[in-house]
């Protein structure tokens, strides 16, 4: 055990759960309506208890165990209950329970993310229904794909800390329910502004503070690698933000400040696959395409599409990771101060294999998301009534407001 890696490691844990509680909870609640700023609050809160529990169960070990009947799909259930996961056995040269931990938090805020797209219409029980599935079917054995030694392991994507695992999931996933929920009353023309901007912008903060943790983190060790990933990250972030604000400014003649923080996510998402790889001008560089790419993705999936994303979820996340994902092989060159890639991989063929890493996971994301949804449907039904959509979810749902007004 290495005990400087296992100091940032237990830093950077609390850092991504930061993340969701209060990060993500607070980004998401200042976006919806004051009826309903509860309900977003409670979905991300109880979907981080259950999704830490299930990790525990079986996620871990679908994710990361290896023994007789784990293969290149899914890891076995050889720590089932985290069993053999002691003081003292180790993951590299951190303890292998901080090791489960770390990766428990991007467990917990990736399923949260697709709280987003299906908010102010969907009943609480549908919400940990399909989030609880989700975990086990989609999550898990994508994690085992890509980091646990799984069939995209073996074939050399590059993904440092979720573009694909993370975003690409979410992001698709997070389409297919709101498509199959059905929009919110008066989408698009007569859908109701953020109720409480400065609540987003704080939310966000907290999201780029804990995403250093997130990418940096991911390098499992403190190194240059870790510095590095938190240096490219901030820049991404800094970077979208900006474009952000003057597509805004040229576009409406005026620059919002959730426009620009949603920027801020973009930069985030995009730079996230490749932030152990690329160089300080490669973060710029992706900063600037995910900001630009998702802006025009936000108007396609609603505008174009119909589909009531509520809060962008595919477009910020899903298309920012996969377009940082696809971006790697480009920017991970030398000259672009990046690792270069592994010897005798050319920029083509990683790309190709970068593909298929997008390709096949958003693929499969989506066929088992509609499976589980068929089955909530039948189990809880998805969505609330009318009337209990009319007058907010805070109360009919949970018998509480958001403000005394």
């Amino acid at each position: 055990m290495n005990a400087a890696d296992t100091s940032w490691i237990l830093t950077a844990t609390a850092l991504v759960l930061l993340m969701t509680l209060p990060g993500l909870a607070l980004f998401y609640a200042g976006l919806v309506q004051t009826k309903n700023i509860l309900s977003v609050l409670m979905q991300c809160i109880a979907v981080a208890c259950a999704m830490s529990v299930l990790w525990f169960i079986a996620g871990y070990s679908i994710a990361f165990a290896e023994n007789a009947t784990g293969n290149a799909w899914w890891g076995g259930l050889s720590k089932f209950l985290l069993f053999g996961v002691g003081r003292d056995t180790l993951s590299g040269t951190i303890p292998e329970a901080l090791f489960a931990m770390f990766q428990m938090t991007f467990a917990v805020i990736t399923p949260a993310l697709m709280i987003g797209a299906f908010v102010e219409r969907i009943k609480f029980g549908a919400v940990m229904l399909i989030t609880s599935l989700w975990l086990l079917v989609v999550y898990a054995p994508v994690v085992h794909w890509v980091w646990g030694g799984g069939w995209l392991a073996e074939r050399g994507v590059i993904d440092f800390a979720g573009g694909i695992v993370v975003h690409v999931t979410a992001g698709v996933s997070a389409a297919v329910i709101a498509y199959m929920l059905g929009s919110r009353k008066g989408f698009p023309n007569k859908i109701n502004p953020p109720h409480a901007p400065w609540m987003v912008m704080i939310g966000a903060s907290l999201l780029w503070v804990g995403w250093f943790g997130f990418n940096g983190g991911s390098a499992l060790a403190a190194n240059g690698d870790a510095a590095m990933a938190i240096l490219v990250t901030h820049l991404a972030a800094a970077t979208a933000s900006i474009v952000w604000l003057v597509i805004e400014k040229v576009r409406f003649g005026k620059s919002s400040l959730v426009g620009l923080v949603t920027g801020t996510i973009a930069g985030l998402a995009t730079i996230t696959p490749a932030s152990g790889t690329v160089g300080p001008l490669g973060g710029i560089l992706l900063g600037l395409s995910g900001g630009i790419i998702c802006y025009i993705a936000v108007d396609l999936i609603k505008g174009k599409m119909n589909i009531d994303d509520s809060l962008d979820v595919l477009a910020v996340h899903g298309i920012g990771g996969a377009t940082g994902t696809l971006i790697v092989p480009f920017l991970a060159t030398i000259g672009f101060g990046g690792t270069g890639l592994a010897v005798g991989v050319s920029v083509g063929s990683q790309f190709i294999t970068q593909a298929i890493g997008v390709g096949s996971v958003a693929i499969y994301s989506a066929i088992a998301t509609v499976i589980i949804v068929l089955i909530t449907k039948a189990v809880t039904g998805l969505r609330v009534s009318d009337d209990d959509e009319i007058e907010g979810l805070d109360f009919t749902s949970h018998g509480e407001s958001g403000y005394r007004l």
